[in-house]
């Protein structure tokens, strides 16, 4: 490339950095994610209900909108979600790729907007790059550039993105972001111009995308105190005589909140979707929350063992209550650090975030979750981004900017093939549960597994991974080990295994004497020949026994 060509592009990448750098990470996310994750299927955690067997997608009329704002089919109201899957079903049916090609095109726009998130806020770091010439000019766009790829590219995406059923999360995200974003110019244009009438506009269309989230996933609801938090720093808008207006400012948006708050709590209470707090004390969830931020920000840093399931252990650790105390004693040190006020507002807008997911809202088993860390990480990726900057434009000559710009491409290039191994993971059911195996061999992976193998006709690996969970039965699944029995007989019978199947049957009747149960060992009974106790057991399994199922 001719000397004044290049110069005439570098002039033009630092002039408009933010434009630049947006649209270079949405190509390269979407050239990451899209060979790998359009090969993926659908995966039987979830997805089901969400899409193989949800009759509310099937249509795009009138009755389905109403019926999307209206019914809540896994007790969650997100009507936008719905919809979204209800516009795919329209164009692909139940062919998965066409699914995952909207949550890659819907993560690769979140990618772009997170740069252009940290243009607006990082700006005194813009000014002091052109105070400091052309020859350091590349640093800024280098920088925006590495927030976006850093969120966009990092291993803990993957379960947000490849996992059809998350595509809440990305809905949710882009909606989210985009709140952001526009709060950010309005806050900006109504301090250059407090008596202005530009930002209206802007105001506006900040709550509307905030109240779009909502509708795709109601984790967004802490969306005013983030605002309110980027008001305090870097907006400096918090004072003495704006705070009233300021607070007035996020009326609408905390009322959106309580409304979404009360719809969450009357829907999970009627499906009884949330763990009470009989079973699962608030100690227990506390430390539970603890280790799960500490998790959170060690997997954003050293993002190695990702496992799609990590339950919660029984008993929980010692190390739990270690990491709750350390994140704790961090939160605080950060509260009183009164130079260091980035920190403590990138502090506030990573866990903020991270209230509705944690365990003091505990719905299934899971400790935490990669996919919980889809809009705290904007915090996490401002704040590192501008680290950069800060290292590289205090580093004197070229050598220096060398250096840590270099580290900085060997970052990306290892969390890109991190991130396109992790998809790997999602490619289906078998290499979902394979993986989680892999990492934590516990009965219940193997049990999920097993069910799994059994669906596809499998039946052989099924009744091993049954056995194996059989061996790794846990105190507290103890008391439901009758299940265990009761598929791998299920799975014996079918695959022609009938002594065997008898054999175990009879333990699980010993244990829970379950209709379906009694049917399975008669027809296994009628299968050796021998009808009179086939007669017995067909009887007392009585007219509808229903499938083996997990029975409590």
């Amino acid at each position: 490339m001719p000397l004044s060509l290049s110069k005439k592009l570098l002039r033009i990448i630092t002039e408009k950095p933010a434009p630049f750098a947006a649209m270079a990470v949405l190509l390269i996310v979407l050239l990451l994610y899209l060979p790998a994750t359009l090969r993926c299927g659908f995966v039987h955690i979830d997805d089901p209900e969400y899409v193989l067997n949800n009759l509310l997608i099937r249509q795009l009329d009138l009755e389905t909108v109403i019926s999307a704002f209206t019914q809540t089919p896994v007790g969650w109201w997100m009507p936008l979600t719905w919809l979204s899957f209800a516009i795919d079903y329209q164009f692909w049916g139940l062919k998965p790729s066409g699914y995952h090609l909207t949550n890659i095109i819907l993560h690769a726009l979140n990618a772009a907007l997170v740069v252009l998130i940290a243009d607006r806020l990082l700006q005194g770091l813009r000014e002091l790059s052109d105070e400091r010439g052309e020859e350091r000019g590349y640093l800024y766009p280098v920088m925006l550039l590495f927030a976006g790829l850093f969120f966009g590219i990092h291993p803990l995406r993957v379960e947000s993105v490849a996992w059809v059923t998350e595509r809440k999360d990305v809905l949710n995200g882009l909606f989210f972001f985009g709140a952001v974003l526009s709060y950010l110019r309005f806050a900006r244009q109504k301090q250059v111009n407090p008596r202005g009438t530009g930002y209206g506009g802007y105001y506006l269309l900040s709550l509307g995308c905030f109240l779009l989230s909502l509708m795709a996933k109601s984790t967004s609801v802490v969306l005013p105190a983030m605002l309110l938090t980027l008001d305090c720093y870097p907006l400096g808008r918090l004072g003495r005589n704006t705070l009233r207006p300021v607070l007035l400012e996020k009326l609408p948006f905390f009322a959106a909140s309580a409304a979404m708050v009360a719809i969450t709590l009357l829907t999970t209470a009627s499906s009884q979707y949330l763990v009470t707090y009989q079973a699962f004390p608030f100690t227990q969830r506390l430390v539970v929350s603890g280790n799960a931020v500490w998790e959170y920000f060690r997997m954003l840093l050293f993002p190695y063992g990702l496992s799609p399931f990590n339950v919660i252990p029984d008993p929980i650790p010692a190390a739990y209550t270690l990491t709750t105390l350390v994140v704790a004693a961090a939160l605080l040190c950060i509260a009183f650090a009164a130079r260091l006020p980035w920190l403590k507002a990138a502090a506030v807008c990573f866990v903020l975030p991270m209230l509705p997911v944690l365990a003091f809202f505990q719905n299934g088993d899971q400790s935490f979750a990669d996919r919980f860390t889809y809009l705290p990480s904007l915090a996490f990726t401002v704040a590192a981004a501008g680290i950069l900057f800060t290292l590289a434009s205090t580093r004197k000559g070229i050598a220096g900017h060398s250096l840590v710009l270099f580290g900085t491409a060997v970052l990306v290039v290892v969390l890109s093939i991190m991130t396109y191994r992790q998809i790997s993971v999602w490619r289906s059911t078998e290499t979902f549960w394979t993986r989680v195996i892999s990492i934590e061999p516990l009965a219940i992976s193997y049990k999920e597994r097993g069910r799994y193998y059994h669906m596809i006709g499998r039946y052989d690996a099924a009744i091993a991974d049954y056995t194996a969970a059989l061996e790794r039965i846990t105190a507290t699944l103890k008391p439901y080990e009758y299940n265990f029995y009761a598929f791998r007989a299920e799975s014996l019978r079918v695959a022609g295994r009938f002594e065997e199947a008898i054999r175990d049957y009879s333990t699980a009747i010993g244990m829970y004497p379950h209709p379906a149960y009694f049917l399975g060992r008669g027809l296994s009974l009628r299968a050796l020949g021998r009808g009179a106790e086939a007669d017995e057991d067909i009887r007392r399994s009585g007219t509808n026994p229903g499938p083996v199922v997990w029975f409590d």
